[in-house]
């Protein structure tokens, strides 16, 4: 299921987008300026942005220009209410590879979102694609229909780990392959569909956030069990007494 991120400051219209696009088949997530926007296109590689030009802190151009500077590249389809064909060609210029003027038809945006990424070849990789409903394992409940990991916090009480699609994703990429090391190559690749770099910390950033929503609700278990120098496996394990 491919992501998109939407970055718009008008609350209404990503909301409006955001319907369009999960009805498309997409996973979508939203950040209502450039400076979070920029944070969630470095740690959570969606495969595709929706940006608005004229918003608080770092403007559109900025992120799209940002992005191209760490060579960052994500499609990215302009969506503005700015129409001018100076503004049109400095943008595409700077990076952008579509470009909407507002007010848009949402058919014709989900439809430059799925050319974009045909372009691309950023189709995500089929992680959810069986058939089961749920994945269970001690302390853990990995749910395909809503997206969820449940977590029991107390015999028979399960709470939501509120997971962001990346995340659910990589517990799901683990899960599968459970009791077996995956090396951060291997997840990066499931994942986000691009090859691990030196350096790159991005599974290991997503690793730590699912730790702090998982590990921090179990009383019993950790989940994911680190293999320094290789990678990660996902295991529940009793929790040391202190």
């Amino acid at each position: 299921m491919p992501t998109v991120l939407i970055i718009e400051d008008d609350e209404t219209l990503a909301g409006i987008m955001r319907r369009h696009l999960t009805n498309a088949g997409h996973a979508v997530e939203w950040a209502a300026d450039g400076d979070r926007g920029l944070k969630k296109v470095r740690f959570e590689r969606p495969d595709v942005c929706v940006v608005d030009l004229m918003m608080p802190g770092t403007d559109g151009w900025g992120v799209i220009e940002q992005m191209r500077a760490e060579g960052i590249d994500i499609p990215v389809i302009v969506l503005s209410a700015r129409s001018s064909e100076h503004d049109k060609v400095h943008t595409l210029g700077i990076g952008a590879d579509d470009y909407l003027v507002k007010p848009a038809s949402m058919r014709e945006l989900v439809a430059r979102v799925d050319a974009a990424l045909r372009r691309s070849g950023r189709t995500a990789p089929a992680v959810l694609e069986r058939e089961e409903e749920s994945l269970e394992a001690p302390g853990i409940r990995i749910d395909f229909l809503t997206h969820r990991a449940l977590v029991e916090t107390s015999p028979g009480t399960w709470v939501d780990a509120e997971l962001t699609v990346r995340e659910f994703r990589l517990v799901v990429t683990l899960a599968r392959a459970r009791g077996k090391v995956l090396s951060r190559d291997e997840v990066q690749q499931r994942v986000w569909g691009t090859p691990h770099r030196p350096r790159d910390r991005i599974v290991d950033v997503c690793v730590r956030k699912i730790r702090e929503k998982l590990d921090a609700r179990s009383p019993d278990y950790t989940f994911i069990q680190t293999h320094y120098g290789i990678g990660y496996r996902f295991e529940p394990e009793a929790k040391l007494e202190v």
